[in-house]
């Protein structure tokens, strides 16, 4: 709890420092660095890549940054709990879905359980990006379903153009008497130095459901972090460290989870320019992660802990004949796991071992096409002891590829095609589980002898840019062979294993099973300006998803979220800005054996933001709404959605102030 301390003093330190650079005939600051996570190049792809920038991210608020990307075509969340919930794309989630931040592994346990949170608080990210389709390839078999991207600048990637740039802000909700507050710096120190520092606090109580308060959905976090990089010609050296702390409540138990972790990371990249190289690129991590499972009496039945290193080299290329641009890289990841005490059975002492290479290439066949083709290698060892008490270690070697096209038509239309097969090696989870999990009340048995799991990939995206027009599209069908998923079997089981039919137990049967499955799907967003003049503009805007997955032998793939379709409104002026989003989120009947159907919801949000001081820009309030209908919402995602409601309507109340 020292971080929110911390950042009462940093804003106490910005205030002044950032009201006299306002002051001052300084330029304007630079736009914050667009990392595109799928390209190694900055290169548009045929795949397309999501982007929620900080003004979106704020105006969402929520506990976790699955909360942030709730608007983007083909993303959903576990909405597990508050503090843990994790984002789903394309109906894949833990294991197929790899988080990042700023380019290196969150390092935590969401993977292993949908009660464990993320630790990356959306009020310290600049931006996220959601990369879908085979450009994942870059991050690993872990990624197989896409990868979210956390950028929030901790090592700063270009020198501020201003002495002291940052932003303070704070905000409250209705639906939890939530209080958040948020701080960050960056400062150019001369000589090619440039630091940075952040902190944010956030405290809510349990929130509001059109059907009472949903007990024990509390959320308290805080986390502060530091970085500074060194400049100089074309190269970077920089490093930072972070550390997060969360306390949440499981809203279909009785416990809470208490969470810290500490992370250095760092940024590195050396200009060579020398021949046919451009030049190297590094990104490490090294984090320390420890989460206790905690009875309303402070007794802690379990506490988890991972230790984890990750570090990943590109070397980047000029061209090279008819080849336009090519990256080559290798990663290392080692990943500790342990559990001590009532639920260390769940999962006993795991080691996983990954060192992988991968190959990134960019050719034009004309000025108006270009392909692109990505390879990795991966050799996996994952070391466990399994339910038979025999210790194991599972060795895998996954290979995967893809190829795509992007082709470039007049008038602002852009179409992409691509085909990939990519392979996963088996998680920890899935290979050796062996024993009952209370937060999601389940008793889960893995299986070492899982084999790779290999997606086969058609996916076709259409880009239209017309100036009043935009629009933004994808049609996918993934094959699977070897598709691992928990199968419930209908029975329940006490802590010790003994399982009978019916609910007899607390926790429901769950086995990690395989066999072929297929995926396809819809996603799309579309704009139209109505106004464009100046600095004002009104747009009217469509967005909707579908995901339909099965599984090979008959039956449905457990958990996959409905589809989703609405649309609304966006006015942007000089001093007001103000959206309308209407979603109707669509019944799921179509649910995994021995699951429970979900009814459709409307959700309806709302939010004008005004900035009444010409002389000051960014002193900005907002108030923003959320599910202003009321609805009563269910996650068909969530494993506990017959016992809680999402939160019920809110308005959020913000204040921003920043010099940039």
């Amino acid at each position: 709890m020292r971080s929110h301390y911390l950042l009462g003093a940093a804003v106490v330190a910005l205030v002044p420092a950032m009201a006299a650079a306002q002051d001052a005939a300084s330029p304007p600051a630079a736009a914050p660095a667009i990392v595109v996570t799928a390209s190694p190049f900055g290169t548009d792809t045929p795949t397309i890549v999501a982007r929620v920038d900080r003004s979106q991210i704020l105006a969402t608020g929520g506990d976790n940054i699955a909360d942030s990307l709730k608007s983007v075509p083909g993303i959903s969340a576990t909405e597990f709990a508050s503090g843990a919930s994790r984002p789903i794309i394309r109906g894949m989630d833990a294991t197929r879905v790899r988080l990042l931040e700023d380019g290196t592994s969150v390092s935590d346990v969401s993977d292993i359980g949908p009660d464990h949170g993320v630790p990356v608080d959306p009020l310290s990210a600049q931006s996220i990006e959601v990369v879908r389709g085979p450009s994942t390839l870059r991050y690993g078999s872990q990624a197989i379903g896409g990868v979210v991207n956390v950028l929030n600048n901790r090592v700063p990637l270009a020198l501020p153009t201003q002495t002291v740039q940052g932003e303070i802000n704070s905000s409250y909700n209705t639906v939890n008497n939530g209080a958040e507050v948020s701080g960050l710096a960056d400062v150019n120190a001369g000589g090619g130095f440039a630091l940075h520092a952040d902190a944010f606090y956030r405290y809510t109580s349990d929130y509001d459901t059109p059907l009472g308060t949903q007990q024990n959905s509390y959320f308290h976090g805080d986390g502060v972090s530091g970085g500074a990089s060194y400049f100089f010609g074309d190269s970077q050296l920089g490093a930072a460290v972070t550390h997060f702390d969360s306390n949440y409540g499981i809203p279909s138990d009785t416990t809470h989870i208490v969470m810290h972790q500490t992370k250095a990371l760092t940024r590195d990249t050396i200009d060579i320019s020398s021949g046919i190289l451009k030049k190297l690129d590094f990104w490490g991590s090294y984090a320390d992660y420890q989460h206790q499972e905690v009875e309303p009496d402070g007794t802690v039945d379990t506490t988890f802990k991972n230790r984890e290193w990750d570090g990943r080299a590109e070397l980047t290329f000029n061209a090279i004949g008819p080849i336009s641009n090519l990256a080559i890289g290798s990663e290392v990841q080692r990943r500790r796991f342990s559990a001590i005490g009532e639920d260390s059975s769940y999962l006993f002492p795991t080691l996983t071992q990954t060192e992988s290479g991968y190959i990134f290439a960019e050719m034009p066949l004309t000025n108006a096409l270009k392909l692109q083709a990505a390879g990795r290698v991966e050799h996996t060892q994952v070391n466990g002891t399994p339910k038979s008490d025999v210790f194991t270690k599972a060795r895998f070697t996954p290979v995967s590829g893809s190829i795509g096209a992007l082709y470039d038509l007049a008038s602002g239309v852009k179409l992409g095609l691509t085909a990939s097969s990519t392979g996963r090696a088996p998680g920890q989870t899935e290979l050796y589980a062996r024993g009952g999990h209370d937060g999601p009340n389940t008793y889960e048995t893995g299986d070492p002898n899982l084999k790779i799991e290999r997606a086969n990939s058609l996916e076709g995206t259409i880009r239209v840019d017309s100036g009043k027009f935009r629009f933004e599209g994808s049609a996918y069908y993934t094959w699977f062979h070897n598709y691992i998923y928990g199968d419930l079997t209908g029975r329940t089981c006490d802590d010790d294993g003994t399982c009978v039919e019916g609910d007899g137990g607390d926790l429901k049967e769950l086995f990690y099973r395989q066999q072929n499955a297929h995926f396809r799907g819809l996603e799309g967003k579309a704009s139209y300006a109505l106004l464009k003049r100046d600095d004002t503009s009104l747009e009217i805007n469509a967005l909707g998803d579908y995901t339909r997955a099965t599984l090979g032998q008959g039956g449905n793939v457990p958990r996959i979220p409905p589809y989703r379709i609405g649309g609304g409104f966006t006015w942007k002026s000089r001093m007001v800005d103000a959206n309308l989003l209407y979603l109707y989120v669509g019944k799921q009947n179509d649910y995994g054996d021995f699951d429970t159907a979900t009814a459709h919801y409307n959700d309806l949000s709302a939010q004008i933001a005004v900035r009444p001081f010409q002389a000051y820009p960014n002193i900005q309030f907002a108030v923003v709404g959320q599910n202003l209908t009321n609805d009563v919402q269910r996650a068909a995602t969530a494993l506990n959605k017959d016992e809680v409601v999402m939160p019920g309507r809110n308005v959020r109340f913000v204040i921003r102030f920043a010099n940039f």
